[in-house]
């Protein structure tokens, strides 16, 4: 057998194995969208074996067979109904979500941006050491994390729910928001403030910037340009890439984030939808379906539109090219 006969085999090889690996993947998302057209019964004699091994606490061996379907046998948008227009709480947790990741995505670009020009650009012992623990806190999961920023939050106030002390108390004296309003901003900055800082996009962009050739600095410099200019119309675009596939990925984590709410927000009202899903059961899965439909949404629209600049930050990393 020849060196190019077995390149081709390889090659078929690689083909069947990512397209089977591509079919393994969408197969969930698909199975989802499809089931979010079916009627309960319909769901019930598909799955009932499932379901009712998910209502007992003992795991028990599922010993009918259950049956994945593509195509409902009768279609219907009640379940969407349902979500959309009969009970408003889905659509509110869905905005919760919305209020949550949208600030904590483009505060932690904004600072991220900032920060990852002062590491690259300068070079001394402190940035270095600092950067060093950058990578141990990013290292870290979250629930490592966790325990330190509930008492950061408890110490600043952010998990009470009266508004007697510090600048709550002020704010709540000026009536400048309503005693509900504050408490429940306090439980969204606890998330928030702790995503904005975290060090994932510092880390990632500091990366990138440090493949900029110093010759372009050095050429701006020459034009006059001062280190404002130089971040906003040399680094910034030359990263812009690597800045829409980071936010990608910063939105999409905490878009899913569950641990989070759970822990420090007291009320209920205020979870996102990510939290709904993580606890549906037995009887609402028919529901759980259509709102886990709509809940993705939102990255599958992102993710058409960035597809290019994920691919590109991600294999690129903010290099220059030839």
């Amino acid at each position: 057998m020849t060196r190019k006969e077995k390149t081709r085999i390889f090659n078929i090889i690689l083909t069947v194995f990512i397209c089977v690996s591509a079919v393994l993947f969408i197969m969930p998302t698909v199975l989802t969208i499809a089931n979010s057209f079916m009627t309960s019964s319909e769901i019930s004699a598909n799955y009932g074996s499932m379901l009712s091994n998910m209502e007992n606490e003992k795991k028990v061996f599922i010993s009918e067979n259950v049956n994945l379907k593509f195509i409902p046998d009768k279609a219907t948008i009640t379940q969407y109904k349902e979500v959309l227009f009969k009970n408003p709480e889905y659509l509110f947790k869905f905005w919760n979500s919305v209020i949550l990741t949208v600030p904590i995505t483009v505060f932690q670009l904004a600072v991220a941006v900032l920060t990852s020009y002062g590491f690259s650009r300068y070079n001394n012992k402190v940035k270095n050491l600092i950067f060093f623990i950058y990578i141990i806190l990013m290292l870290m999961p979250y629930q490592v994390t966790l325990v330190p920023n509930y008492l950061v939050a408890d110490k600043l106030g952010f998990l009470e729910e009266v508004n007697d002390t510090g600048i709550w108390k002020m704010i709540s004296e000026a009536k400048f928001m309503k005693d509900t309003t504050i408490i429940s901003l306090k439980q969204r900055l606890a998330i928030i403030l702790p995503g904005i800082f975290s060090p994932f996009s510092v880390f990632l962009l500091t990366k990138v910037m440090r493949r900029i050739p110093i010759s372009y600095v050095e050429a701006a410099k020459l034009d006059g340009a001062n280190e404002w200019q130089i971040m906003t119309q040399i680094y910034i675009p030359l990263c812009k890439s690597s800045l829409i596939s980071i936010g990608m990925l910063v939105f999409i984590d905490y878009w899913n984030m569950v641990e989070q709410p759970l822990i420090l927000m007291k009320e209920s009202e205020l979870h996102p939808l990510s939290v709904f899903l993580s606890q549906i059961n037995a009887g609402d899965i028919g529901l759980a379906f259509a709102v886990g439909v709509v809940y993705m949404i939102p990255t599958i629209l992102m993710f058409l539109y960035g597809e290019d600049y994920l691919v590109e930050g991600i294999t690129y990393a903010g290099g220059i090219k030839g």
